[in-house]
C-alpha cells in the first residue's frame, strides 16, 4: 500500500488530516503511532478548526522535522536546511492544490469554524470536502521527498 493510500485510509477511519498524514509515516520516523496521532491531533481543521494551515500540510511538516530536524538551538545551518525543506513541501502542495490554507482549500469565506466540534463523518461529509484527496496529496508529496532525501 502506498503512503497516499495509507493516509487516505487513516482519514476514512476518522483520524483528522494531520493525524492521517503523520500517522502514515510514524514507522519511517521511528515513532510510536499512538504518540504521533496524539501530537498531530491539534492540527486538524487547519489547527483546531481555525482554518489556517491545512492539517495535511502540518502533518508533512511534523514528519519532516522528526526525520530531518535539528535539536541544537545554535545550529543555524540545520535550521535553515529544515526551513528550506518545509517551504519546498509547502510549495509543492500549493502548486498541486492552489493553496495550503485550510479555508481556501475548502472554499470557505468565513475564517474560522462556527464551532470547535468536528462534523460527523457521513457520506455527505466526504462528498463535500476534498480533505481525503488533500491527505493523499500530502502523503504522496512527502513520500517522494523522503525517497529523494534518503
Amino acid at each position: 500500500m502506498s503512503k497516499r493510500e495509507e493516509a487516505m485510509a487513516l482519514f476514512e477511519q476518522g483520524y483528522n488530516c494531520s493525524q492521517a498524514v503523520a500517522g502514515a509515516f510514524a514507522e519511517e520516523a521511528g515513532a510510536n503511532f499512538d504518540t504521533i496521532v496524539r501530537m498531530a491531533g491539534s492540527f486538524g481543521g487547519g489547527m483546531g478548526r481555525l482554518r489556517e494551515v491545512c492539517g495535511a500540510v502540518s502533518g508533512m511538516f511534523m514528519i519532516t522535522g522528526l526525520l530531518y530536524g535539528f535539536d541544537s538551538p545554535t545550529d543555524r545551518e540545520a535550521k535553515k536546511t529544515l526551513y528550506e525543506d518545509v517551504q519546498s513541501l509547502a510549495f509543492a502542495f500549493k502548486e498541486k492544490n492552489g493553496s495550503y490554507v485550510c479555508r481556501e482549500l475548502l472554499g470557505l469565506s468565513q475564517k474560522t469554524a462556527d464551532s470547535p466540534t468536528p462534523e460527523p463523518r457521513t457520506q455527505a461529509y466526504y462528498q463535500k470536502r476534498p480533505c481525503k484527496e488533500l491527505v493523499g496529496d500530502a502523503a504522496e508529496i512527502l513520500e517522494h521527498f523522503i525517497a529523494e532525501h534518503s
